[in-house]
């Protein structure tokens, strides 16, 4: 990775990734998470604040950036919970087999360059009395949106992480074999529609 990959995009990724209305989402949901949780794409660590330690025993970070492993000093220090680093991508997860009560994905699925072979990872990782928690932006049903979302996305990617922005969220995960048990979908308000349009919920084995 270059200067700006390690050293400008971890600002900007936490920057845009903890404003109002996206803290009060994860604020939502990060609680759920129970016994051993793997995060994919940690980042800065910005959900570390809302993890229960009464439910959570350990957390596994799963962050492929250096960059954003240093951004995350702060939020680590403060951590409720312990928190183990895997410093490898997604499609890699270096766990056993059924070895985590819960996979947390939190706006992280979209810049996976291959979304299935770390759902595939995720699945073989996680209990079969599992659960995974997902928070992600993805693709719009709304036709206009949609249009400018796929127009967008090629050059988007290349100053945002590799961030795709037209990503079928729900159907990525039912594709990879998850049952989705609970699954919300709305814009997030003040935010452009393009990159706001946000799949919350949670699914199993």
């Amino acid at each position: 990775m270059g200067f700006y990959d390690e050293r400008i995009l971890p600002h900007l990724i936490d920057c845009t990734c903890s404003v109002g209305q996206v803290m009060k989402l994860r604020g939502q949901v990060v609680p759920d998470c129970k016994g051993k949780v793997l995060e994919v794409g940690m980042g800065s660590g910005i959900n570390l604040s809302f993890y229960d330690p009464d439910r959570v025993s350990l957390v596994y970070g799963l962050e492929p950036s250096a960059g954003m492993r240093r951004k995350a000093a702060a939020n680590l220090a403060e951590s409720p919970v312990p928190v183990e680093w895997l410093d490898l991508p997604g499609e890699k997860i270096p766990l056993a087999d059924n070895s985590v009560d819960t996979v947390l994905l939190t706006f992280t699925l979209c810049t996976i360059p291959d979304a299935q072979a770390a759902l595939a990872q995720m699945r073989r990782v996680l209990k079969p009395d599992g659960q995974l928690l997902f928070l992600e932006h993805g693709q719009s049903p709304d036709p206009g949106v949609r249009k400018w979302q796929n127009r967008i996305t090629p050059a988007w990617k290349k100053i945002a992480g590799g961030c795709h922005l037209n990503r079928p969220i729900a159907s990525l995960l039912e594709e990879a074999g998850f049952v989705i048990d609970k699954l919300e979908k709305m814009y997030v308000p003040k935010t452009p529609k393009i990159a706001g349009y946000v799949y919350r919920g949670s699914a199993h084995l």
